[in-house]
């Protein structure tokens, strides 16, 4: 069986999400790992959680990305290592060069806190190989700092590479202005790097886990990479 570890932040609020997703809905074995160890020893599959990581407030990611366990994860990465980085997980790993691009304050500076729709663009990967090209999602999104952004010759790396795995639109696949809540270039929810083991993603499928919770679209995710690692 995989082991999942979950690093935590002071300031983490999502990592209890991401344990709670992985240990007791998909039945997994999952270690937390504090922001300060240096030991991955044993671990399948890193992931970098949601919440506001201390010295947010110079920048999201931006004081969180040089903790010792980061370096690790880099090193974990540059391996071949599977990394998935959900919101400001996704923040720190932009930070960390793991992924390319950067994050800006949502395009109506305000906090957004709820479910939208994200489509997915690509299954050639280990977080989408269980979804199907087009297959709308309905996940959480809890973000103030996700409106993405890419230079043009970025962009066009990540569309000619099919890096781009999740874009916002709306219930049915549409990529509509309204849609595009925060402003994200291209619609872009969600990406990978070029090796296809990192995702850095900015809605939360780890609280998409259970009807109680209102959806279960995010399991897929999940699914696709617990199929992906036992095939491995």
């Amino acid at each position: 069986m995989a082991t999942f570890g979950v690093v935590v932040f002071p300031g983490s609020n999502c990592d209890h999400d991401a344990y709670h997703a992985m240990k007791h809905v998909m039945n997994s074995d999952v270690k937390f790992l504090w922001h300060k160890e240096t030991d991955l020893s044993g671990i399948d599959f890193l992931i970098v959680p949601g919440g506001f990581s201390y010295g947010d407030y110079l920048r999201s990611g931006a004081i969180a990305r040089f903790s010792p366990i980061m370096q690790e994860v880099v090193k974990f990465a540059e391996k071949g290592g599977p990394v998935m980085g959900i919101c400001n997980g996704f923040q720190i790993l932009l930070e960390a060069g793991l992924i390319p691009g950067a994050m800006m304050h949502n395009e109506k500076l305000k906090f957004v806190c709820k479910n939208v729709f994200i489509r997915t663009e690509s299954t050639d990967s280990i977080f989408t190989s269980e979804l199907e090209k087009g297959q709308v999602l309905d996940i959480p999104v809890s973000h103030g700092e996700g409106n993405y952004f890419i230079d043009d010759d970025g962009l066009k790396s990540l569309q000619d590479n099919d890096q781009v795995l999740f874009r916002y639109c709306d219930a049915k696949g549409k990529l509509t202005k309204e849609a595009n809540f925060n402003g994200s270039i291209d619609h872009i929810a969600g990406i990978c790097n070029e090796g296809r083991n990192v995702l850095g993603m900015m809605p939360h499928p780890e609280r998409a886990m259970e009807k109680l919770l209102g959806s279960v679209d995010g399991k897929p995710i999940f699914e696709s990479i617990l199929h992906s690692l036992s095939a491995a």
